[in-house]
């Protein structure tokens, strides 16, 4: 990782030294612009905490430059009040429009997914995108497929999640695994990265959240999710890349059902110490 610092821009305000999770900024003399430390170029992960935090836009890495970098713009800053209700207001959408969502709204659910903390910052997330509303309807009956393996091959467990109703629902052409919904976004990874299951579930939810400004609603398909874990035929119809399993899969749609207020929850269990 190459380091740039204009020392004609460079204030010596040491900000980016102690921005640096890693601590591998340093500062000799007073006069001196940041360097890195001896060694350490490897141990550098991208973050671009250095260029984001630099207030004259000096300092520059060889993957990122300050000016490609959009402002914050503080016009744009929500308040607490704003983002307390935007937060509240999220709904899991169940009941979709038989409408598709255009593509260019899809992607920028995924480019702003990209922004989700992810561990070591090392993005290990893949999407798949289900935008054919035939295919979705598909992998839903695989989902329904296995329910039906389960509830004779594990009753018990079939029963405890009620699979034997939502088989019903679907033999009276219903979609409980999808709801109707006309995509998917599906996030994968290598089965064995380090934190994968973390990092899609936070993507997904960066996704989940970004779709209400965008007139959109999404939820969890849990029942899918589940099957992807336990029924080969499934797997085999997501074709992901080998080696790759599935961490996540949401719902995507336009909302048919408008809610006004914002349903109340149980206080979270908190323990002070």
């Amino acid at each position: 990782m190459r380091f740039y610092v204009d020392p004609e821009k460079c204030n010596r305000d040491r900000i980016c030294v102690e921005a640096c999770g890693r601590r591998l900024i340093e500062m000799g003399e007073a006069d001196s612009v940041p360097t890195l430390m001896a060694d350490v170029e490897e141990l550098c992960i991208n973050c671009g905490h250095c260029v984001a935090v630099c207030p004259s836009g000096a300092l520059a890495l060889d993957t990122m430059r300050p000016e490609d970098c959009p402002q914050i713009r503080s016009q744009l800053l929500i308040d607490l009040e704003e983002a307390e209700q935007f937060l509240r207001s999220r709904r899991s959408i169940r009941n979709y429009k038989d409408k598709p969502v255009e593509r260019d709204k899809l992607n920028k659910l995924i480019q702003v997914s990209g922004y989700a903390p992810s561990a070591h910052n090392a993005r290990p997330v893949h999407f798949l995108v289900i935008e054919d509303r035939a295919e979705v309807r598909r992998l839903s009956g695989l989902v329904v497929d296995w329910m039906r393996v389960t509830i004779k091959e594990d009753p018990a467990l079939a029963k405890r999640f009620h699979y034997d109703r939502v088989v019903a629902f679907w033999d009276m052409g219903k979609d409980p695994i999808c709801r109707n919904a006309p995509h998917l976004i599906i996030a994968h990874a290598t089965e064995n990265s380090r934190l994968a299951l973390v990092d899609c579930i936070l993507a997904l939810a960066y996704a989940e959240l970004i779709a209400l400004p965008l007139g959109l609603g999404a939820t969890w398909a849990g029942y899918m999710m589940a099957a992807t874990s336990f029924y080969p035929p499934l797997v085999e119809a997501l074709n992901l890349p080998e080696g790759h399993k599935c961490f996540g899969v949401l719902m995507v749609g336009y909302p048919k059902l408008k809610f006004v207020r914002m349903p109340l929850r149980n206080p979270p269990a908190v323990e002070w110490r």
